[in-house]
C-alpha cells in the first residue's frame, strides 16, 4: 500500500516541532550552562539546533546540526543539507547539499522508520540535482538517474511530487522512452494524493488526445484548487486550451469541473 502521508514533505517541520514540545524546555544557548555541548547526544544536539534555527540563531543551528550529523543523526543531516541547498544561514553550496543528501540516501531506511521522511526528501532532492546537474562540479546532468530516483519515491513511498515529476519525464522522454499511458497513470495517482499540478497536466494530456470537455474540466478544476505557486503556469495551460475550445465545450467543462476534486477517485 502506498504511503499517502508523504505527499507533502512539509509535515517534517510540524512533526519535529511536536516532538520537541513533548520533550519539554529546549536549551536556549549552545554552552555548558545550557546543558548542551558538542559532546551531547545527537538528539539533544538536534533539538537544540531546531530551537536555535526557529529563533533565528542559524549559526548555532548549523553548529549543532554538524555535531549531530557527525554522530549519525539523519534528521540533522537533512536539516544541514537543506540549509546548504537554499543558502539558509550558510553560503549556498549545492555540491555540499548533494553530498549530504547522498549520505542519507546511501544509508537507506528501515520500513516504518522515523527517518523515512528524511530519506524520501533526500531522494527527491538528489533527483532534482541529477536532472539539472551542478555547474562547475563533478555532478553532471543524468536524466536516467533522476528518473530512477523519482520512480523509487513515487512507487515505494507514494510521494505526489515524485509521481508528478516522474510523469513529466515520461511525457517528455527525459531519461528514457516516452510513455504517455504510464505518465497518465502517475498523474492520476499524484492528483489523488492532492497534487493540483498533476491534475492540470493530466487534463492537458487528454485534451490533446481529443477529450476536449473532460480535459478542459480537469484543467479548470486544477486552477480552482491549486496553490498560489502553481497558479501562473496552470492558468496559462488552462487559458490556452480554453481559447481553442468551442463555446459548448467551455460551458460543459465549467459545469463538470465542479465535480472534480483532489483526493477523490
Amino acid at each position: 500500500m502506498l504511503i499517502r502521508g508523504y505527499r507533502s514533505l512539509t509535515f517534517l517541520v510540524l512533526g519535529v516541532s511536536l516532538a520537541l514540545a513533548a520533550q519539554g524546555r529546549v536549551a536556549c544557548a549552545f554552552d555548558p550552562g545550557a546543558g548542551v555541548t558538542k559532546e551531547s547526544g545527537p538528539f539533544a544536539l538536534f533539538k537544540f539546533g531546531f530551537s536555535a534555527y526557529k529563533n533565528g540563531r542559524k549559526d548555532e543551528a548549523v553548529e549543532a546540526y554538524r555535531y549531530a550529523a557527525e554522530k549519525g543523526h539523519t534528521g540533522s543531516r537533512w536539516a544541514l543539507a537543506n540549509m546548504y541547498a537554499y543558502g539558509d544561514g550558510v553560503a549556498e553550496n549545492d555540491l555540499e547539499a548533494f553530498k549530504i543528501y547522498s549520505e542519507i540516501a546511501e544509508k537507506g531506511v528501515e520500513p516504518g522508520s522515523e527517518d523515512t521522511g528524511y530519506f524520501v526528501n533526500a531522494l527527491i532532492s538528489l533527483a532534482g540535482y541529477y536532472r539539472r546537474g551542478i555547474p562547475d562540479s563533478p555532478v553532471k546532468s543524468d536524466l536516467s538517474q533522476a528518473r530512477q530516483l523519482y520512480f523509487q519515491a513515487a512507487s515505494t513511498f507514494g510521494v505526489a511530487e515524485a509521481q508528478f515529476q516522474l510523469a513529466k519525464m515520461l511525457l517528455s522522454g527525459d531519461g528514457g522512452s516516452v510513455n504517455v499511458q504510464q505518465a497518465k497513470k502517475w498523474l492520476n495517482r499524484a492528483r489523488k494524493n492532492g497534487h493540483a499540478g498533476a491534475m492540470g497536466v493530466f487534463g492537458n494530456v487528454i485534451f490533446q488526445e481529443g477529450q476536449t470537455t473532460r480535459g478542459l474540466a480537469y484543467m479548470t478544476a486544477a486552477l480552482d484548487q491549486c496553490t498560489p505557486k502553481e497558479r501562473p503556469w496552470l492558468q496559462s495551460l488552462q487559458e490556452q486550451a480554453f481559447s481553442i475550445a468551442s463555446e459548448d465545450d467551455r460551458r460543459a467543462a465549467v459545469v463538470m469541473s465542479h465535480s472534480i476534486h483532489l483526493d477523490s477517485d
